[in-house]
């Protein structure tokens, strides 16, 4: 067992997991995985279970009953990790979209102490993205800035998947009171850490598009982290964030 756990929700996702667990496998740095699988009707938590064989202490799989939103499926890895004692916790795609090889900077941006939250950044140094049509980095862009306006957050790429946690930030929030489930879960967890003291870090990183598979961005999802963050903000004014509660 290492002390970083890389979490990684999956629905339908057979044409990129074994890849993925393999890769991050044989990485330098040894990093243990997660896979957090919404029983995708394509195999993909066989082709998990299969690739586990070659790293039964490293490789992972929580199973639940459906697609119950990329959200909750961070939590609950969240929790498992904290269960098992890791000191970092890192959410990443299947889909390659998030280049492996930069679980280690964001690991190391926390480990030597300069952030507790490191988020993988498309936007801290310009538009950092790859094989996107020009709507949607446009419309993905925008959103960040309007979050940032809603909300006063100091981060460039609020809407970030690929995020590495300190034990101590995940410990701190009450993950039972995070409301959403879709794209505006990223947003709501920076805010709570910001607002709960943390230092967050933006690692530059190049994000590119899938190449196999299908993407799990859809009209709802977009609505739920427009309209979210006004209520995100209003929670903020009336101190319904507040760290976990101790004995």
């Amino acid at each position: 067992m290492t002390d970083n756990l890389v979490i990684i929700p999956t629905y339908n996702e057979k044409e990129n997991i074994e890849k993925i667990l393999r890769y991050v496998m044989n990485l330098e740095k040894e990093f243990d995985v997660l896979v957090v699988e919404d029983n995708s009707p394509d195999g993909t938590a066989a082709i998990v279970k299969k690739t586990m064989l070659d790293f039964p202490e490293r490789i992972f799989i929580l199973e639940r009953k459906g697609k119950l939103g990329l959200g909750t499926a961070y939590i609950e890895g969240f929790k498992w990790g904290l269960e098992k004692g890791y000191d970092y916790l890192t959410e990443m795609d299947a889909d390659f979209s998030h280049n492996p090889n930069d679980l280690v900077k964001l690991y190391n941006s926390n480990a030597s102490g300069a952030s507790d939250v490191a988020i993988g950044s498309r936007y801290i140094k310009g538009v950092n993205v790859v094989n996107w049509p020009m709507g949607r980095v446009l419309m993905s862009y925008f959103a960040s800035m309007y979050v940032r306006m809603i909300t006063g957050l100091d981060i460039m790429d609020t809407t970030a998947g690929f995020v590495c946690w300190s034990r101590k930030s995940l410990e701190t929030i009450d993950l039972d009171r995070i409301k959403f489930i879709g794209y505006a879960f990223q947003i709501e967890m920076k805010y709570t850490a910001v607002k709960l003291g943390f230092k967050v870090a933006e690692v530059p990183i190049i994000f590119t598009d899938r190449t196999e598979g299908t993407s799990k961005m859809n009209k709802s999802i977009f609505r739920e982290a427009i309209f979210g963050i006004m209520q995100l903000r209003f929670r903020s004014i009336v101190g319904k964030i507040k760290p976990v509660k101790t004995v």
